[in-house]
């Protein structure tokens, strides 16, 4: 008997370290997720007689991976949270205030650092067969082989996580350029006896929703604009690069300002159908005859300099944002005789939005008062950037975009 029991000991043995080995050449080979699975049902039910099988795993959320054996109706009324997740160990089930574990005979929770990535549930246990019968002793096997088994899988989907967002990145990084040439160098803004331009674009995420473009209709007239998108991130980018492709193709059409502005909300509203919508300064200035003429549709309203007068005003005639509505119901369009000297200093919100320790936002006077300075424009928006930073702080961040255009009319 003593011998008979040893060579069953001994065939056990064997039997355990063979599947430990065809299950790690398998992941070895980079076995198909489903087929190790199978390998892992094929082990518990036919090799160890067990005739009922439930296996839950965690990648985002919980979710059913394998079963054998079960009723669905039985399988579906079991909720890892509610259910499960209160087990730390191998526990017999002898009662359960859930009636479908009740069908069960065994919960096997697995660990990884610490953590559960997986819960095995048996029943019908039978204890005939090969001398290999999967009492409590040999629970434990279970438990390694579908420890090894999980945590193989888990490190496979991190793997497959990692190459899909370096793959995000790269795209990103794509848009990020693609985008940079879509907006005016600063380097190429003018710079001369008539005008003097300088921007600043810092987008909070690789791509960005703001925008400012800087146009020349020929000699004597020029067109701007400053716009920020509702929202962040692609979608946004992808949004405004549309819309700058459609202001472009507008000014060079020879159109009035408000018929270009009605153009583009009927553009925006046919993309994106009410879910976004796009708040525009857009201003013509004739050298000249030294007139702007704008329109502010729903955005922060820049800060105009009159250097004959010493005065700062807001420069807010115009209408609602672009895309709010199908149709707009009404423009106001401004006009000024803009006198040498004169300065516009033109932003989004993540300019004025953002805020100290305090929660203080940097608002508009800041502003008010740099324009007022005796600075080159490109000298004035270098002190204001260095002004946000410091409003910020060291620990602080910029939670939107930042856009700055200024222009100082000669």
């Amino acid at each position: 008997m003593e011998g008979k029991a040893s060579l069953s000991r001994l065939q056990l043995s064997n039997f355990k370290l063979n599947v430990l080995l065809q299950v790690t050449l398998a992941i070895n080979e980079n076995t198909p997720v489903d087929q190790l699975l199978e390998k892992f049902r094929t082990i518990l039910c036919d090799d160890l007689n067990i005739g009922k099988v439930l296996m839950f795993s965690y990648n985002q959320k919980w979710r059913r991976i394998l079963m054998s054996g079960v009723d669905r109706a039985v399988a579906d009324g079991i909720r890892v949270e509610n259910d499960l997740q209160y087990y730390k160990q191998i526990t017999n089930l002898t009662a359960s205030l859930n009636p479908n574990l009740a069908q069960f005979d065994t919960i096997i929770p697995v660990y990884h650092h610490e953590r559960p990535i997986a819960y095995v549930i048996i029943g019908d246990i039978e204890e005939e067969g090969l001398g290999m019968s999967p009492t409590i002793k040999h629970l434990y096997f279970i438990q390694t082989l579908a420890n090894i088994i999980m945590v193989a899988i888990e490190n496979r989907n991190l793997f497959n996580e990692n190459v899909r967002q370096e793959g995000i990145k790269k795209e990103l990084e794509l848009a990020s350029r693609m985008q940079t040439m879509l907006i005016p160098n600063p380097a190429t803004l003018p710079n001369n006896d008539l005008l003097h331009v300088s921007a600043y674009y810092l987008p909070h995420f690789d791509v960005g929703g703001d925008y400012y473009d800087w146009i020349k209709l020929n000699d004597s007239e020029f067109c701007f604009c400053i716009a920020d998108v509702s929202g962040k991130g692609i979608s946004a980018a992808l949004l405004m690069s549309n819309f700058q492709a459609n202001l472009r193709a507008l000014t060079g059409a020879k159109m009035s300002i408000s018929e270009i502005v009605n153009k583009l909300n009927a553009k925006v509203i046919e993309n994106v159908n009410g879910e976004k919508f796009i708040t525009l300064f857009i201003g013509f200035y004739n050298t000249d005859t030294h007139k702007l003429t704008y329109i502010n549709a729903g955005h922060n309203p820049p800060i105009y300099f009159d250097a004959a007068s010493g005065e700062v005003s807001q420069l807010m005639l115009g209408c609602m944002g672009i895309g709010m509505l199908d149709e707009i119901p009404k423009i106001n369009i401004g006009e000024i005789a803009v006198n040498p000297g004169s300065r516009i200093i033109c932003f989004t919100d993540g300019t004025v939005e953002i805020e100290n320790s305090e929660r203080k936002a940097f608002g508009t006077e800041p502003i008010e008062q740099l324009i007022k300075r005796d600075d080159e424009i490109d000298k004035l928006i270098d002190k204001l950037i260095d002004k946000l930073d410091k409003h910020k702080g060291p620990e602080g961040d910029f939670f939107d975009d930042i856009t700055i255009l200024g222009i100082e009319f000669k």
